[in-house]
């Protein structure tokens, strides 16, 4: 007799094929991988030298989503793990049929000024690098926009300006990093070996021959920190070591005939960096600002825009109050590093996460011995 009738009958449990097997592992891995990059970390790697010498081409990194608050998904519809497009080819990993609000849940802190921060590029131009027809760019939404990394210079409220490199926060100087590197013209007795050049770690991106003078010495044009500054003018055979400046251009930001003869990527502003609640009197000089910035990025629709004017949703607009906060981002490499010198403001909703630390480092130059930098593995980002 069954004396345990009200327990139903276990089936008999049928066994997982290899194939099923499988599927279910690449499945659960698919979602915790999805879930840990999008809440907690997400790993990226550095393919320019905007941020040289503090970190390298070639640097893989984690950045921290945790730190300043993750952002909901606003882009749903998407292939798991991807970014714009689909591993290896050119078809978009994503469709926009439903684009969700974006919000930003608690975070430890807020950026602060210094910070290495990773965020969404918020231009058209720079989502669409290279790409010179412009009847084929894409609008890409801001969670699937291009990852920049560069360092916060000024948060919502500053006032930043810089006088020949010296970048100044609210009157107040502000320390270079240590790795930052500028270019400078360096005149030496002979041709500089490979070997010298090796040891002050110059990529051929980062040095140039200029050729040489009618007395037989040698002109370079190098990028270096302080510190191989002063090392290489400690070199005998080095005749001197000058900054080489920056001219005027008309591409930096804000792009306006008021600023575009005396601005420099070394010498600009003052300029206020925008904060959610701050109030403007709209006229040419704050549109050169602005405008864009206001136009693009503040969440309004129906905006239109002149040199003098701005009108939304067809009122006339005296004074304007900005919806979200603003970031000044520039890279530690100031004169090879497309920035905030050159496209603006960075919008709060673009902001990513906060680098973390380095997890793998390659030097794409380097023989079989030293293609690997182990001294800069699992260095933490400052």
């Amino acid at each position: 007799m069954n004396w345990k009738f009200w327990e139903k009958k276990k089936e008999a449990e049928k066994k997982k094929t290899v194939v099923r097997e499988w599927v279910d592992a690449v499945t659960f891995a698919v979602i915790a991988a999805t879930l840990i990059r999008w809440l907690i970390m997400e790993a990226y790697t550095i393919p320019t030298p905007s941020m040289e010498n503090s970190l390298l081409v070639g640097v893989f990194l984690f950045v921290s989503k945790f730190h300043y608050g993750t952002r909901t998904p606003k882009t749903i519809l998407q292939v798991p793990l991807t970014h714009q497009k689909i591993w290896f080819t050119e078809i978009p990993s994503y469709v926009e049929w439903i684009q969700l609000p974006q919000y930003r849940l608690p975070g430890l802190t807020h950026v602060k000024n210094g910070d290495v921060v990773v965020f969404n590029i918020p231009g058209m131009l720079e989502n669409n690098w290279g790409n010179s027809d412009q009847s084929t760019w894409v609008k890409y939404p801001v969670d699937l926009k291009t990852n920049y990394i560069k360092r916060c210079i000024g948060i919502p409220g500053d006032v930043i300006e810089s006088k020949s490199r010296q970048i100044v926060v609210n009157g107040q100087p502000v320390e270079t990093p240590a790795e930052a590197q500028f270019p400078y013209q360096v005149r030496s007795k002979n041709i500089i070996s490979d070997r010298t050049l090796a040891k002050f770690e110059l990529d051929p991106e980062e040095q140039t021959h200029n050729g040489q003078a009618p007395d037989g010495s040698e002109f370079y044009t190098l990028y270096l920190t302080q510190s191989k500054v002063d090392e290489l003018k400690a070199l005998p055979f080095i005749i001197s070591v000058e900054h080489q400046m920056a001219d005027a251009r008309a591409d930096l930001f804000p792009k306006s005939k008021l600023y575009s003869s005396t601005w420099t990527t070394d010498d600009f502003g003052p300029l206020t960096v925008p904060k959610e609640g701050m109030t403007i009197t709209i006229n040419d000089s704050t549109l050169a600002f602005y405008g864009t910035t206001i136009r693009d990025y503040d969440h309004n629709e129906n905006v239109v825009l002149t040199d003098s004017t701005l009108t939304i949703a067809g009122n006339a607009i005296k004074q304007y109050t900005f919806n979200q906060n603003y970031y000044f981002m520039m890279g530690d490499n100031r004169h090879n590093s497309h920035d905030s010198r050159f496209w603006g403001f960075v919008p709060e909703d673009h902001i990513v996460g906060k680098a973390f630390f380095i997890w793998l480092s390659i030097d794409k130059y380097g023989d079989f011995v030293h293609k690997i930098r182990w001294s800069r593995f699992f260095n933490l980002i400052h």
